[in-house]
Parts: structure tokens; sequence; C-alpha cells
């Protein structure tokens, strides 16, 4: 209980109460009317002093109405009372203690005087004081705790950190002698490697000479077949000459000799003796066979015709002749312009015709034979076509091949004259030979 206050004239307690800082109030006696409220108690109500001023203090007070039994006690009595309770006021609740004295005035007691004292805020802060030192302590053994846990942990990691220095000390001892090592097997490639960069570039360099050697080597053989080939032309080109010189001869000469045998014999066979007539008859025989076959020796060396009459008369002739030798057919057609054709072309497309049928007598056993001679875009085609057995075109170009001659004589006779010539094969098909020359439309006018 707080020591009794001594009592004063209500003048002296309104003056001492407006400066005082914990809340007060005076009340009527009898009818509990709030007369004065000072600032504190204001604040602690929450409403203005103009508010309260004349208002009944049940409704003013933020407890029950308990403590106004206890006013009209001191109010009868006189007597000083102290009373605590829980409360709520308008801005929060907590524990209030009431102190209540009389006020005297005429030497009799006319109100009552009270003081709230607030304890809430003593308590909050004890309590909180006390709260905060139990944080502390927990804190302070968190921290503990922690601070063992992290030396704890930073142990370990020294340790781990010594176990990790440790291997990295090892690590680099065994980097170093693997350096060491590395260094030796490199400078080991690096020599094996400098012999073998050696042996490349002599094996380049060789490789370059090779290289060299075959180019001259190309050229040199470029060079030989065009040699060859001028060579077989002019071998052709002599050959076919000569065969001009001794068909002449055999017709002006042998041929000449030979009728004049015969006309001698003629003459013995006008005689009387039988057996001479008989033997001289053989003989006349004897002498026409062998005219025949020098005239046919003729023709097939340099047909007369050819440079008399033309190619078509020639070709016509050669093969009639052909026809009734091996009973085969041949047919031929052409056109006029061919003969505006030079010697040189025309004696080319005989002689490539000539080796055509004698291939197709002695190998392609055929019945029938085409010669077909047109006219083409800038050239004259010939195609000689039979329906005999088909053989390998390329391997019979082969240069070991004993039968490429006559293909390659052709082949380049053609060449001879700025033409060409293919030839196609198949079973079952027959061969075809082309041969064209160039032809252009005023060598026909």
């Amino acid at each position: 209980m707080a020591a009794k206050p001594s009592m004063i004239s209500s003048g002296q307690m309104g003056l001492f109460a407006e400066h005082a800082p914990v809340p007060m109030a005076l009340i009527e006696g009898t009818s509990h009317i709030a007369c004065y409220i000072n600032p504190a108690f204001c604040r602690l109500i929450g409403k203005t002093n103009e508010e309260l001023i004349g208002v009944a203090f049940d409704k003013i007070l933020p407890t029950e109405v308990e403590c106004l039994a206890v006013f009209d006690r001191v109010y009868k009595t006189g007597k000083p009372e102290n009373y605590t309770v829980q409360g709520t006021s308008k801005t929060h609740s907590g524990i209030f203690s009431y102190t209540i004295w009389p006020v005297h005035a005429d030497n009799q007691t006319s109100r009552v005087m009270i003081k709230v004292n607030e304890m809430t805020s003593l308590q909050e802060n004890t309590r909180s004081m006390n709260e905060a030192l139990v944080l502390g302590s927990v804190r302070q053994h968190e921290l503990t705790e922690t601070a063992n846990s992290t030396n704890a942990l930073l142990q370990v990691e020294i340790s781990e950190r010594k176990i990790v220095e440790k291997a990295l000390k090892e690590a680099q001892t065994q980097l170093t002698k693997h350096s060491e090592e590395l260094e030796e097997i490199v400078a080991e490639r690096t020599s094996e490697l400098t012999v073998t960069n050696t042996r490349l570039e002599a094996s380049v360099d060789f490789i370059k000479k090779g290289k060299e050697e075959y180019r001259l080597l190309l050229l040199e053989s470029q060079v030989m077949q065009k040699k060859l080939s001028l060579l077989t032309r002019q071998i052709l080109t002599a050959q076919e000459e000569e065969r001009k010189e001794i068909s002449r001869e055999l017709h002006d000469g042998v041929i000449q000799t030979l009728v004049g045998i015969n006309i001698q014999l003629a003459a013995l066979g006008s005689g009387e003796v039988l057996s001479l007539r008989r033997k001289i008859a053989r003989a006349q025989k004897l002498v026409k066979d062998s005219v025949n076959e020098v005239h046919r020796f003729a023709r097939e060396l340099r047909p007369a015709m050819l440079d008399d009459l033309g190619l078509i008369p020639a070709l016509l002739g050669f093969t009639k002749n052909l026809e009734k030798q091996k009973r085969i057919k041949i047919s031929l057609t052409s056109f006029d312009g061919v003969e505006a054709l030079g010697a040189d072309e025309r004696i080319v497309l005989f002689r490539v015709a000539q080796e055509a049928l004698n291939n197709v007598v002695r190998h392609a056993r055929a019945t029938q034979v085409k010669i077909r001679i047109s006219k083409t875009l800038g050239a004259i085609q010939m195609e000689i076509s039979d329906n005999g057995k088909s053989f390998p075109v390329e391997k019979a170009f082969m240069t070991k091949n004993p039968k490429r001659l006559g293909l390659v004589g052709m082949k380049e006779r053609m060449e001879m004259v700025g033409g060409g010539l293919t030839i196609e094969s198949a079973p079952g098909k027959g061969t075809t030979v082309r041969a064209h020359v160039p032809f252009t439309s005023e060598e026909s006018k």
C-alpha cells in the first residue's frame, strides 16, 4: 500500500494536478461527476478536458465500476484507499492502480481525488528485460554452440586443407617428374619427327622428280605419237602411191605381155597337130586365168574406175565382184554430190569401205551388208552395217591385238582428211562402221 496522502484543499489540488505527470481527476462526492481532469488523465483516456468535465466517472473509468464503492467509502470515512485492477484504457490494456483520497472544503469532505498509476509499463519493461535476458542467454548458448560447431568445422577444414596441401605437394612432385619425362619424350619424338620429316622431304623431292620425268615422258610419248601418226599417214600415202604405180604397171606391162603371149599361142593353135593344140589351149587358159587374176589384183590395189569414173562406180565394181566370190548380198545407196569430194577424201572412203567389207567377209559371217552414203550437216557420212556376229570394239583397239592394224589404218586414214571413224558392235545387232569427212555446199556446186 502507498503512503497516505495528506489532506489538501481543492484549490491546492488543482494547481498540483495540472502539472502532475500522472493521471489525476477530481470527483464530486455523491454524484460521481468529474469536475476536474488533468492533462495526463486526458492522455490516458484519449479524450479532451472539455469532453470529460461534467461526465459521470463511471463512464470515464477504464475499469469496472467497483472503484465507485471505494469512492463512496473515502467520501464517507475521509480515509484514503488504494485500489488495483486489470483494466483497459482508450489506448491500451494493462494493470491500473488507483489512489483515492478526500478533498476538504470548509473542514469537511466535499470531493474525492483519484490518481491513476499504470503498472503495465513497468511490468512490461521488466518482462522485456527478462525476455531479453532469456533471449540473450539462449542466443549466447546458440552462439557458443555455433562457435563450437564452427570451431569443429574449422578444425576439420584445417585437417582437410593440410591433407589437400600434402596431396598438392605430392601432385606437384609427380607433375615435375612427369614434366621431365614429358620433356624427354617430346625431345625424342621431335628427333624422330625430324628424321621422318627429312625422309618425307626426300620422298617429296623424289616424287617431284618422278612427276617431272613422267611429264617429260608423257610429252615425249605425245611427240612420238604424233610422229607415229604422221609416219603412218606417210606410209599409207606411199602405199597408195605404190599401189597406183603397181596397178599401172600391171595394166601397161604384165597384162599387155600376157595378152601378147595369148595371141601368139592362138596363132600356134592354128596348126594341124592335135596334141600341140591341146597344149596350147591349156596354156591359153592359164594365161587367161593369169590375166583375170592380175586384173583382180590390180583392182584391189588401185581400181582404175576410182580415178576415171569416181567413188560410186569403184564401190559398185568392188561390191559386185565380192558378191560373186563370197556369196554375200551387198546393197549401196548414195547421192550424186559425193563425187564433189576431193580425190584424197574419195580414196579414203573407198579404202575404209574396202577394209570394212573384207573384215565382214573374214570374221562376221554375215549374209547381208548395207552401205549408205548420205549428206549431214557440214559432212558426208558413210555407214556400213552388217547382220553378222559382233566383237568387242575396245578390246580390238588394244595394242597387243594383232587384228587392230586394219582398224587403226581405217581410223588413221579418216584423220588424214580431217574426218572421223566410229564403230558400234552388239550381240544380235551386228556391226556398224560410220565414217565422216568434212563437206560444204560449195564443194557440191
